[in-house]
């Protein structure tokens, strides 16, 4: 089930001291006005996603451009005045969309929301900044619950639709079952003794649990990228690297690769560029989703095996 957050009226009623109504949904009118309705999503891969399932009963936007790192991410004036002017907003939930607090009470006005990550149990680190590991997205397995999520979201906004979401989160579902079984085939042929993953930041635990890896260490020890590590983490991730012989650290494009590179010297590893694990780019190698987990394993399988 999906979650409905009706958050912004609630925030203005509590400041006011008044009582918030009951809220209804708001379903599409005319073709027209579903054409010009604008779905907003938190990111990139989200808004994908979300195209996959809505089809072209309605605009999809996101609201971080590509590239953009949701941990460090500054909101703009502009982003306001489009989460006011959208309909509906879709977000990742799982504490990842911090830099949102304030723009939702900003943009005044009710807006109905959808946690796409509603009803997956997180991975959790007591010990880490960011108890809650967000990156639920790195296993398709997960997004395929994302799909139900949204479908179920958009179909309570515009239950007109719901045959064509219906019948474009079964298409997509397949083709995320097809994507799992393809990365199940790749990452057989890494030897498993090399199925070790060192990272920027802690964003692979989904990912490494589903397909037999184990995380060796992170550059960054945080669900969140936007925070540093001290002397005391760099020395025992580099004696983690070599006791436990991980060939590689992976970084994100957006990522600083300066910290990566002195490990690199100290432990004589690989430095591998270039993954897409929280926005898509514009057209190759990671235009959808799928094709950035495809680029994303490629990376990875070509560095272990």
């Amino acid at each position: 089930m999906y979650r409905l957050i009706v958050l912004l009226t609630i925030f203005t009623l509590v400041i006011t001291g008044c009582t918030p109504a009951s809220p209804s949904p708001t379903p599409f009118g005319s073709a027209q006005d579903k054409a010009e309705s604008a779905i907003l999503t938190s990111t990139t891969f989200l808004a994908d996603i979300t195209r996959r399932v809505a089809g072209d009963r309605v605009t999809v936007e996101s609201l971080l451009p590509i590239g953009a790192d949701p941990h460090s991410y500054q909101p703009t004036p502009r982003d306001v005045a489009r989460i006011a002017d959208s309909k509906l907003l879709i977000i990742n939930g799982a504490e990842y969309e911090h830099f949102l607090e304030s723009l939702l009470e900003n943009a005044g006005g009710e807006k109905e929301i959808v946690e796409a990550s509603t009803g997956i149990s997180p991975r959790v680190d007591a010990e880490s900044e960011h108890g809650v590991d967000p990156h639920m997205w790195l296993d398709p397995n997960n997004v395929i619950l994302y799909v139900e999520n949204i479908r179920e979201g958009l179909t309570h906004f515009d239950p007109e639709g719901a045959a064509v979401y219906q019948t474009n989160a079964d298409a997509y579902t397949a083709e995320l079952k097809d994507l799992d079984a393809w990365i199940i085939e790749q990452v057989s042929q890494i030897p498993p003794e090399r199925k070790l993953l060192v990272t920027n930041h802690e964003a692979l635990g989904y990912f490494a649990e589903r397909y037999g890896f184990t995380v060796a260490g992170t550059v960054i020890e945080s669900f969140s990228s936007g925070a540093s590590p001290s002397a005391e983490q760099m020395a025992g991730l580099i004696d983690q690297i070599n006791a436990s012989g991980a060939p590689a650290i992976f970084l994100d494009a957006s990522d600083n690769d300066t910290l990566a590179q002195q490990i690199a010297d100290e432990t004589g590893v690989r430095v591998v560029t270039g993954l897409h694990l929280e926005s898509l780019t514009d057209g190759a190698p990671a235009a959808t989703y799928i094709d950035m987990m495809k680029h994303n394993v490629t990376l990875i399988v070509e560095a272990l095996k």
